[in-house]
């Protein structure tokens, strides 16, 4: 990436995410994605459309094929404080890269080291203690409507306190 500059993403709670129900036009451009918290970055991903695809994530953990999204389950409810970045490979920051999706990936994962990346990550961050493994035994939420249930209560709540981001 150009001398480490940030690209411009559009960053949101999980509780946020989970509660737009189809792909704002403006984001369908958007092509890399990020799971991360205030401290550490559990994933970095790539797709035609990132939206789409962190909604594959969330749905396929609960079928046991996608790490991060089992990682989101796991960790319910406070995985509804998680952060999701939606970034694009045609940001300026990637000029130096050609604008290439897969080398805008890469920086990204070298840049953050990301728990949950294996490849093209020499050294994965470790997954914070205080976190449950995407391993741990599945309690609750038991479907991705009762996640999106959750997320709008949460929604409500941050409202009422002052905290909407």
């Amino acid at each position: 990436m150009t001398s480490q500059r940030t690209p411009t993403a559009i960053v949101l709670p999980l509780r946020e995410f989970l509660v737009i129900g189809e792909c704002p036009q403006a984001w369908q451009a958007y092509d890399l994605y990020l799971f991360r918290d205030e401290e550490v970055v559990f994933y970095v991903g790539r797709s035609q459309t990132a939206f789409t695809r962190v909604w594959e994530h969330i749905y396929d953990g609960f079928k046991g094929r996608s790490l991060v999204g089992r990682f989101v389950l796991m960790n319910w409810p406070r995985a509804l404080q998680f952060t999701i970045e939606l970034i694009s490979s045609q940001d300026a920051c990637f000029a130096d890269l050609a604008y290439r999706v897969d080398a805008a990936e890469a920086a990204l994962i070298e840049q953050h080291s990301p728990c949950f990346n294996a490849v093209l990550n020499r050294t994965p961050t470790a997954l914070p203690v205080h976190y449950n493994p995407p391993t741990a035994r599945v309690r609750r939420p038991r479907s991705p409507n009762r996640m999106i249930h959750d997320a709008e209560q949460a929604n409500r709540w941050a409202a009422r306190r002052g905290m909407k981001e």
